[in-house]
């Protein structure tokens, strides 16, 4: 676990002269104390992670079997929902009390014993499990926020005993080899489904069209699954269920209308403490991510919003939110935005919109710049500061760029394994498909790159667009603009990226060589084509001279004809 969640993991040896249990021990009401194992042994260790959505949890006070009372001090994390971790490291026989104090005042408590099981006799999605599931995500991901966080796929991330606090929770060494290589779609519901095995509770999903130029995505009938309710299900039950779900949904599940029920996700309204950590985020052209932690603005530096995704190649990496990331557009045939997945009420339905205390259509009604300025005052309540507002962009935009490094290099891997020219589908297919193109290609990261670039290069009129998000002080907002302007010319110069070419040789590009190649990379995403091109070298110059793959002349006069998708930063209808 992360120190900056709970910096003492192991029970700290502060002894309290009082001995025996509380007389009255019961889970609160918006605090909740988990255990792990879902059984415990007697001999091992036990994980304790306790979660408020009232408020932060100070302490933890742990009655031994003896009666000896222990206290955990530390801090939990900076924001909702709040967690305290700790951990016995041999478990005793008899029955164990465990307490969560804000400061002196008990927010819950529950006894555990060794041999039984912790699992609720009839689990169901209720506040607690909810919270649960949102705590879990974000330890998940919780690795330090200037760490360039990637994953070849979800399964190190799951077989992380450290950071998975559901790991080995049935005690059969069910994560070991666990299958998980979900793409951008699959992710939020192979999560979702995994912390319903582990933890007994039901899944549902539909099956749903993509939507049309004039409509989004409509959904058939729920299938409601109840194959890990009241069960310790093995790992070849979960494999099976979860291949079912993955089979069925894709990114059209989440850009359903808002005002349709009969959906897998809901809006949510855009609040601080409705955008929990399992709160996905679905963009308008098809890719989801999902809310992964919120790190507090300080004197120091701009608060973040951090997500994850899933690319077609499997692997997993975290972002930032910015304008280049989470990608918002007014469009008939999607409704783009923050959603939560619909809660399940039985075996048979799901809660309906007005259920929902966090439901809210006001995302739809949002032009994109109001969108991007309500998110960023919820990120950096106190006002942004210009200079780090515009080196967060800067960051964010060379995140990406690494990031397509290796979605080129992998294209790079197919083709020195013996790879053979791959297909190029017809129209905007080229954003939606499968095989090899869907997993070489990118099409849609290079336009998310393409409007990434032009985020950065319109910074400085943004501030005096939108003055109110800055803290100008004395200065004006042209006046401050004019700074940031100088600024970006020394960065970009300095902030460098590098890919290796045909030859094997690295090559270095600054941010100002990838800001000059802005029109080369409305023809780059073809895999087909050499890495050279993919990064834009001028034909004839010493770094193209290693290039020795062209994409076929008819891809290439298609990729001409749909150039201008690119160019105007607009994916098509579908």
């Amino acid at each position: 676990m992360k120190k900056q969640i709970q910096p003492c993991l192991i029970l700290a040896c502060c002894f309290l002269t009082q001995t025996g249990f509380a007389a009255s021990c019961q889970q609160g009401e918006k605090t909740t104390i988990w255990t792990a194992p879902r059984v415990a042994k007697v001999g091992k260790p036990l994980k304790i992670l306790a979660v408020s959505t009232a408020q932060p949890i100070t302490n933890l006070v742990i009655t031994l079997p003896n009666g000896e009372k222990k206290v955990v001090k530390g801090a939990a994390n900076t924001g909702q929902p709040w967690q305290f971790v700790a951990q016995i490291d041999a478990l005793e026989k008899g029955a164990y009390q465990i307490n969560a104090l804000q400061k002196d005042q008990s927010l819950s408590c529950v006894n555990v014993s060794a041999e039984k099981d912790s699992a609720a006799k009839k689990p169901v999605w209720n506040a607690h499990y909810e919270t649960f599931y949102s705590a879990w995500i974000e330890q998940l991901f919780d690795y330090p926020v200037d760490e360039n966080l990637s994953f070849p796929s979800l399964e190190p991330v799951l077989r992380n005993s450290e950071r998975n606090f559901l790991y080995n929770y049935l005690g059969a060494n069910e994560d070991k080899a666990l299958p998980a290589t979900p793409d951008c779609a699959d992710l939020a519901y192979m999560l979702r489904n995994y912390f319903a095995w582990k933890n007994g509770l039901p899944m549902s999903f539909r099956a749903c069209n993509r939507g049309s130029t004039k409509k989004p995505p409509s959904c058939s009938a729920v299938i409601i699954r109840d194959d890990f309710v009241q069960k310790k299900v093995s790992l070849a039950s979960f494999k099976s269920v979860n291949h079912k779900l993955l089979d069925v949904v894709h990114s059209g599940n989440a850009r359903t209308a808002s005002a349709n029920e009969e959906t897998d996700f809901y809006p949510v309204a855009l609040r601080r403490e409705a955008l929990l950590p399992g709160t996905v985020y679905a963009d308008p052209y098809g890719h989801v991510l999902m809310i992964v932690k919120w790190v507090a603005q300080t004197a120091d530096s701009s608060g973040m919003l951090l997500a994850v995704d899933a690319q077609p190649d499997n692997s997993v990496g975290r972002k930032r939110f910015w304008e280049g990331t989470f990608l918002f557009a007014k469009t008939p045939s999607a409704v783009a935005g923050f959603k939560a997945f619909r809660p399940i009420v039985n075996s048979r339905s799901l809660r309906s919109n007005a259920e929902l205390p966090n439901y809210s259509a006001e995302q739809e009604n949002l032009s994109p710049d109001d969108f991007y300025a309500h998110l960023y005052k919820l990120i950096n309540p106190q006002g942004l500061e210009a200079k780090q507002a515009y080196e967060a962009t800067l960051t964010a935009l060379v995140e990406q760029i690494q990031t397509r490094v290796k979605s080129v290099d992998n294209g790079e891997l197919y083709f020195q394994k013996g790879g053979h020219p791959i297909e190029m589908p017809k129209g905007a297919a080229i954003f939606e498909t499968t095989g090899a193109w869907e997993d070489y290609a990118t099409p849609s990261r290079d336009m998310r790159l393409l409007i990434a670039i032009k985020v950065l290069l319109n910074f400085p009129d943004k501030i005096v667009r939108y003055p109110e998000l800055f803290n100008l002080t004395a200065q004006t907002a042209p006046q401050v603009k004019a700074q940031i302007e100088q600024l970006h010319q020394n960065s970009i110069a300095q902030k460098k990226i590098q890919y290796r070419r045909s030859d094997g040789k690295a090559q270095g590009l600054s941010v100002a060589d990838i800001l000059a190649r802005k029109t080369a990379f409305e023809m780059s995403y073809n895999p087909n084509d050499c890495v050279e091109l993919r990064w834009g070298a001028e034909v004839g110059s010493e770094e193209y001279a290693s290039c020795k793959r062209h994409a076929p002349a008819a891809q290439r006069k298609q990729m001409t004809t749909v150039r201008g998708w690119f160019r105007e930063t607009k994916r098509p209808a579908r």
